[in-house]
């Protein structure tokens, strides 16, 4: 069959001529800025919602406020190649609110040498102002890039480059054509958008597959970001660390293990081609993993910290009932001590006193944080008779069996926050595949939009609230009024804050029950159509087999259909 040239007089076609030796092998330069551009400004958004989280500590003592309220703030940022450099964010974050926890806040203003505390005292309050300034800068400096960037990519379609792949290839030359893009000299017909708005939602969400999935999320947002809002105030409440150490340990083990999760997780996905369902189970089967592992962190807490009138009693003896708690006893009765003051002392016999006055100390040697008190009548030590009994500033340190232990803490969330993450990559996969292309776009807003504002919002202000009610001793303001917690009870700490977060896991693998069982039926219905079409197609290939040879009959096949090479 002789094939037609359509081809117009002196039009060029890509058989006609080789590409030219000069052309450039990279497709697009200016896309790829783009994506560095892109890729830098998610980096900067993400450093500096990880450093608010790392400053948690430092902004309840600086201005004396409950967690409850610290969460409100934090839940008030949330009024995402490119996903995995936004992970690389908070590793600098937290690198950067460990550095700056390090740095008394009134630097330049106070003599450090007068200073009395430590980083791992509870009313050392790190510099948080200067990383908030650092990452602003930050952020700022990634929107420079964009400044440089053109309005479009000026290629024409037909010197497009041929080492571009062909879904880089079909989005260059469909793009200045799309009919649902606004061209630049249109103007957004805004009341057209509105009214499509509507239906557009009815549609997408008459997707129950789409339904499920975002209500799998938000629940399991809420406990992920729950629990990394709090995660470096755990440490530093349940295990005596400071907050710089905290912020470092969160930076350098514990987002790294996030990050190559994710990466991970798109390899495996990549590698054993996983389909929808696949894709689904692999999520569910990572979670769930990771959650069983996470069981074993009510395992590894720590015992309250002995403090006199608070977990202790002056004699000694543990599990005070919250009627029997008492700063005042027989051995400081005569000192006129106020209940108000937070100064803590570590005794001789190694419990903590909220103040030296409440230590029945009555005097004291050196200065600055080297102050020693001497004389304390309440540290009372076993079987020994009372003669210059000491105590140093500071709390005491936490037992031998505690510091032990958080080694395999740090271990398990590593190897838990690597499991978990695995299925993220082929979550959003399925996303995006149960989601008819024409909705995609709409899909993902809707989705970010929803798992922000009923779990970024929320959750860090009832996590914060529930955190609140396992205080033990508040402090006070200057003006009146409660302040920041100085010390909380461990154990219900552990409890509430490890049960809520799993709870909420928990809640969300009901759903994923029925959300199997509505995949199912949606992949029926999706081969189903595939069936139909196919046939369909079919069908029309043989009538129009049927008819070309019908025409053949009677008209040259040159004549009859000049141009079937091309459509086939």
């Amino acid at each position: 069959m002789k094939k037609m040239d359509n081809t117009a007089a002196g039009s060029w076609t890509p058989d006609d001529n080789p590409t030219p030796p000069t052309v450039k092998n990279s497709c697009h330069p200016n896309l790829k800025r783009f994506l560095a551009s892109l890729s830098f400004a998610y980096f900067a958004k993400a450093l500096s919602g990880s450093y608010m989280k790392s400053t948690i500590t430092q902004l309840e003592r600086r201005f004396d406020i409950p967690s409850y309220l610290i969460g409100i703030i934090d839940g008030s940022f949330e009024v995402g190649c490119v996903q995995t450099i936004s992970i690389i964010g908070p590793v600098f974050g937290y690198l950067l609110g460990s550095l700056c926890a390090k740095i008394y806040v009134d630097i330049g203003y106070v003599d450090l040498e007068t200073l009395t505390i430590t980083p791992g005292d509870a009313r050392w309050v790190g510099a948080w102002w200067l990383g908030y300034l650092i990452a602003g800068t930050i952020t700022l400096m990634s929107a420079v890039p964009f400044w440089f960037l053109p309005k479009s990519l000026p290629m024409p379609v037909d010197k497009h480059d041929s080492s571009c792949t062909p879904e880089q290839t079909r989005f260059i030359k469909d793009s200045p054509t799309m009919e649902h893009k606004f061209r630049p000299e249109e103007l957004a017909n805004l009341h057209q958008m509105a009214k499509e708005f509507v239906p557009t939602l009815k549609s997408l969400f008459g997707n129950p597959v789409y339904v499920t999935f975002l209500c799998v999320t938000i629940i399991q947002f809420n406990s992920l970001i729950g629990m990394v809002t709090y995660k470096p105030k755990y440490i530093e409440q349940h295990y005596g660390q400071s907050a710089s150490k905290a912020n470092f340990l969160m930076g350098m083990i514990n987002i790294p293990a996030v990050a190559l999760g994710m990466f991970s997780g798109g390899v495996v996905m990549k590698k054993y081609k996983l389909g929808i369902m696949g894709a689904a189970k692999f999520a569910f089967g990572t979670s769930l993993l990771g959650f069983f592992l996470s069981l074993f962190f009510f395992a590894m807490g720590c015992e309250n910290s002995k403090v006199a009138g608070v977990t202790v009693s002056y004699t000694g003896v543990e599990g005070l009932s919250y009627q029997e708690q008492s700063l005042f006893s027989e051995c400081n009765s005569g000192c006129l001590c106020s209940r108000r003051d937070w100064d803590p002392v570590c005794g001789e016999n190694g419990i903590t006193y909220v103040s030296p006055c409440l230590a029945g100390c009555s005097s004291s040697t050196g200065s600055g944080k080297y102050t020693v008190f001497e004389n304390c009548s309440c540290v009372a030590l076993p079987d020994t008779q009372q003669v210059n009994l000491t105590a140093s500033l500071g709390q005491c340190p936490r037992s031998d069996s505690c510091d032990k232990v958080f080694p395999y803490f740090l271990a398990l969330s590593v190897l838990s926050s690597f499991i978990i993450s695995l299925g993220g990559t082929p979550g959003f996969m399925l996303l995006v595949r149960c989601i008819r292309p024409e909705l995609k776009c709409f899909a993902l807003g809707i989705h970010s939009l929803a798992t922000r504002t009923f779990a970024g919002i929320p959750a860090p202000i009832y996590f914060g609230a529930v955190i609140d009610t396992t205080c033990l001793k508040w402090g006070n303001k200057m003006c009146g009024g409660r302040g920041a917690c100085r010390i909380y009870n461990t154990s219900a700490y552990r409890t509430l804050y490890l049960g809520l977060t799993l709870g909420l896991r928990t809640a969300s693998f009901f759903l994923c029950y029925p959300g199997f069982a509505l995949l199912k039926r949606h992949i029926r219905m999706e081969e189903k159509n595939a069936l139909t079409n196919g046939s369909a197609e079919l069908e029309s290939l043989r009538k129009e087999e049927n008819s070309s040879k019908h025409c053949e009959q009677f008209i040259p096949a040159s004549d009859c259909i000049p141009d079937r090479e091309t459509r086939l």
